[in-house]
């Protein structure tokens, strides 16, 4: 399955490259079927993201941004152990790899791939219930952060929409000068406030690495996640906060994660995550207008067109 937003043929020729990794093996969830994610995100925005009129598919636009100039190649899904590479010579390219997974355990090799690309540690934006920071067990979804600790800056990153948080969690966030933003903060400070918190903590001179959680939004809102937590944030106050970031930020790669369509009703969930997707990939500023040029990569010349 493929993305029909996906609008040109060849890595070479893309701004965006969407990759789908559907793997939930590190996954210690009683919910499964996070491996089925990325195609139902795919679905998802093929079916609700165009009328049909005349025999003719006509797109919805975004809320803001521009969807028209991008270049947007669907590689289509990989295996896990395939990964890292594709996404490292992605990045090296200058292009902006987004990662539909799957569960969380996808981000920390993405991360990896992505600062060795770039040979420096990436500014985190982390949208999750939960702070995925557990030392006592590693390589799983609840230690990313600790996993990713080569990898990641964590003194311009920020955590969003976290309260399901471990004791040794909160040690370990407290420990490495990170900083978390729960629902209630967002309640307080309003959207506004805390979008200008995002450009001041990662800054629009560092690399920003943006990861979705889904299970940051509420689940009565959002149910199909594998580990739902009560009292989320809204689909809206996500988008926004991700767009504004996408706007004023350098950001070198995305993921949005741990759809679980069983568990989904009315494919909200899915539905969500396509439209953030779709928002996110309209607000995204292309290398061309970071840096006036585009770097030479592995690409160039390829006419790789994924599987």
């Amino acid at each position: 399955m493929k993305l029909i937003r996906s609008n040109v043929n060849s890595i070479s020729k893309a701004d965006i490259v969407l990759i789908g990794l559907p793997d939930e093996s590190k996954s210690h969830a009683k919910r499964k079927g996070a491996s089925r994610g990325p195609d139902y995100i795919r679905s998802a925005s093929d079916e609700y993201e165009y009328f049909e009129r005349d025999g003719k598919l006509i797109p919805i636009s975004p809320m803001a941004g521009d969807l028209q100039s991008k270049k947007i190649f669907d590689f289509g899904n990989v295996d896990r152990e395939d990964i890292y590479r594709l996404v490292f010579d992605v990045a090296t390219a200058s292009k902006i790899p987004i990662v539909l997974g799957g569960d969380h355990s996808i981000t920390t090799l993405s991360l990896n791939a992505i600062s060795d690309a770039l040979g420096a540690k990436l500014s985190l934006l982390y949208f999750d219930a939960h702070p995925d920071f557990v030392t006592s067990t590693r390589d799983y979804y609840g230690s990313v952060l600790s996993d990713s600790i080569d990898y990641v800056d964590f003194s311009r990153s920020l955590l969003i929409g976290t309260r399901g948080a471990e004791p040794e969690e909160l040690l370990n966030i407290q420990a490495n000068n990170l900083k978390t933003i729960s629902p209630l903060d967002i309640l307080e400070r309003g959207v506004r406030g805390i979008s200008k918190q995002i450009l001041s903590r990662c800054g629009q001179d560092s690399s920003l690495y943006i990861s979705i959680d889904l299970d940051c939004i509420d689940p009565g809102i959002a149910p199909g996640v594998s580990v739902p937590t009560p009292g989320g944030i809204t689909p809206l106050e996500l988008i926004f906060l991700v767009k504004k970031a996408c706007e004023q930020c350098n950001v070198v790669g995305l993921d949005i994660v741990e759809l679980t369509p069983d568990f989904d009703l009315n494919n909200n969930t899915a539905n969500i995550a396509a439209r953030t997707l779709m928002e996110s990939m309209a607000s995204m500023k292309i290398r061309q207008e970071r840096h006036g040029t585009t770097r030479t990569g592995p690409f160039d010349d390829d006419t790789r067109t994924g599987r």
